[in-house]
């Protein structure tokens, strides 16, 4: 049974043992903080997980509580996420996939140049 570990407003955050997430999906308070690091509001990164703004606010009362211990398990992940070595094969397919999405938004961009000052924020 997984471990509860704190419940705000309904939303509650467990430990499954991949690390501290909201109860009833796999977005870690990692996820979360991704988002955070860059400065999306609280309803902003529950939009994009399609979570209600309680889940998220959850996960970031979470972090704050616990800001000593999340921090220093972050850190390790964006440096093992920073070292890690894909395959050659998987390279390619990344390096196809980043040349798909590059088109879609010069596309878009043509198609509705007010939309061009608009940032390019699609996440970490």
């Amino acid at each position: 049974m997984p471990e509860e570990i704190e419940i705000v407003d309904n939303a509650r955050i467990i430990n499954r043992g991949r690390g501290p997430e909201i109860a009833g999906t796999r977005i870690t308070i990692y996820d979360v903080m991704d988002y955070l690091s860059i400065g999306w509001h609280r309803d902003r990164i529950a939009g994009f997980f399609r979570l209600s703004s309680p889940d998220i606010q959850a996960a970031i009362d979470y972090i704050e509580a616990n800001q000593e211990e999340a921090n220093a398990q972050y850190e390790k992940i964006v440096e093992r996420h920073k070292n890690y070595q894909y395959t050659p094969e998987v390279l390619e397919k990344l390096k196809g996939v980043r040349g798909l999405a590059s088109a879609r938004v010069r596309e878009f961009r043509e198609r509705f140049p007010e939309a061009a000052d608009v940032e390019a924020d699609c996440g970490p």
